[in-house]
């Protein structure tokens, strides 16, 4: 009966998926939100001005974004105050500017409501973008080849560094948003551009969805996945683009990796799929920092401070502090 459970949680993302491809573009569609240039942008440049919120199960929930919550409503502007603010300049303590790369049916602003305001506190410049945008699904990211995705991080890494004055950046990613900046480093030039990479629940070995996946193989499912949204079909276990990515040393010598995880994770099975092998890794899982943390896969992104907490220490182990139970309030 469990393992059925676990089945109806992880099956009703794709569900949600399904019925959103069906979605009149003209709908939904809105004008991207700009901002002056040198000031604090509310929203990165190509986020649209509604956006899904991901829930506790990686279900895409459509909400007014910061955008339009700033325009109506002045008090909450500064949740994203200083947040892709192309002005700022890397303190002597934080000297690389952080990228946030949001996972597959998010985008550059609702991923990060949580830890992006976290990290401007802590003296971090802090940049996010949205990728893997279909013309049929413009509200979101993720969906488009994965490899796509990634020569869109690299202009966007090039757009940071010209703009910060630093030499590398660090980027964390949640879900696909930390294994896509693999693909980057790996095959599309990051590797000399790039610290530090935290992994937020990443799908790193891919994910089988407590064996879901295997309905992907049937024929007609399998064409029109890879036609219609390719960046999802390419995370199942086992797609020749994670073979690619996984073969040989899964990490890159000079650059250092964490990976956070935890064992209620809904979306990417099964547990330990999301660790890497190899020098300069660092494999969390929260449960063993805090038996009590019962976060499932889209919180991690967006409400854990525990995995907040990890970040922050894996950005500037120099000051790291322990990680409890205790670290939910602080």
């Amino acid at each position: 009966m469990k393992l059925r459970w676990s089945r109806l949680l992880t099956a009703v993302p794709a569900a949600t998926l399904a019925i959103s491809l069906t979605a009149s573009p003209s709908a939904v569609a809105r004008p991207s939100a700009t901002a002056p240039t040198g000031k604090p942008l509310v929203v990165p440049l190509q986020s649209p001005a509604i956006a899904p919120l991901r829930g506790p199960l990686g279900l895409p929930l459509l909400r007014p974004s910061a955008t339009v919550i700033a325009r109506h409503a002045p008090w909450a502007a500064p949740v994203s105050s200083g947040w892709n603010n192309f002005s700022c300049k890397p303190s002597p303590r934080h000297p690389r500017p952080v990228v946030l790369t949001h996972g597959t049916l998010g985008n550059g602003v609702d991923n990060w409501l949580g830890l992006a305001p976290y990290l401007v506190a802590r003296g971090y410049c802090v940049f996010s973008l949205t990728y893997g945008q279909l013309p049929i699904l413009p509200l979101i990211g993720g969906l488009g080849p994965i490899d796509d995705s990634a020569r869109q991080l690299a202009a966007y890494v090039n757009r940071v560094l010209a703009a910060t004055g630093a030499e590398k950046v660090d980027i964390v990613g949640h879900s696909q948003g930390g294994m896509m900046p693999r693909v980057y480093m790996k095959f599309h030039g990051g590797r000399h551009k790039v610290h530090t990479l935290v992994g937020l629940a990443p799908d790193n070995h891919g994910t089988d969805l407590h064996g879901l996946v295997k309905l992907v193989e049937i024929a007609p499912v399998k064409q029109s996945l890879h036609t219609l949204t390719p960046g999802l079909i390419q995370q199942r276990a086992g797609s020749p683009l994670l073979r690619r990515l996984n073969a040989g040393r899964e990490t890159l010598p000079g650059i250092h990796y964490t990976v956070i995880a935890t064992k209620y994770d809904e979306v990417v099975t099964p547990l330990g799929s999301e660790f890497l092998h190899g020098p300069g890794v660092h494999n969390i899982l929260l449960q063993d920092l805090c038996p009590l943390d019962i976060s499932m896969h889209g919180s991690l992104g967006l409400l854990d401070r525990m995995a907040f907490h990890e970040t922050a220490n894996a950005l500037d182990p120099a000051h790291a502090t322990p990680t409890t139970c205790a670290s939910t309030i602080s």
